[in-house]
């Protein structure tokens, strides 16, 4: 029997932030993927199929920009509890994965991390950098639309 090839990329890419913003209001705004390309530059859309925040079990589709491709991805929600987590995994031509968010009350804010798994089939070695500037600056842009909207 044949063993199957390792992937030749496979990572893991983990931010975490204080939002000066109530959990709950933190929760419900990064639960619903239609709603992300207001804070992730490479998010294009999504379609849920559903107003607000998503099941666990439920699934839908997405794309994305990757290095000024448009890419169109599986998604299933995986976990969803709230107010402290959520997690869906995706299937596209070039990667599969996850997204997790975890989230935390501390003090009258909230401790939000994020963790993106993916792996590839492809070379895609460039790669890690470039989604490591567009994290960083989706967690800027998370962070500055949540605190608009507690104050």
């Amino acid at each position: 029997m044949e063993q199957r090839q390792q992937h030749l990329l496979d990572e893991l890419i983990c931010h975490e932030l204080y939002i000066d913003a109530p959990i709950d209001t933190v929760y419900y705004y990064v639960t619903q993927p239609d709603r992300w390309y207001e804070w992730h530059p490479a998010s294009l859309r999504a379609d849920t199929g559903l107003a607000g925040s998503l099941p666990a079990g439920h699934r839908f589709s997405k794309t994305i920009d990757l290095l000024g491709l448009q890419i169109h991805m599986s998604c299933r929600v995986l976990v969803a509890v709230f107010p402290k987590e959520f997690k869906i995994v995706f299937s596209s031509p070039p990667a599969d994965g996850s997204i997790h968010y975890q989230l935390r009350k501390y003090g009258d804010g909230t401790l939000f991390k994020r963790s993106l798994h993916y792996c590839s089939d492809l070379n895609l070695s460039g790669l890690r950098p470039r989604i490591e500037h567009l994290s960083q600056l989706a967690l800027a842009n998370l962070k500055r639309n949540l605190e608009d909207i507690a104050h």
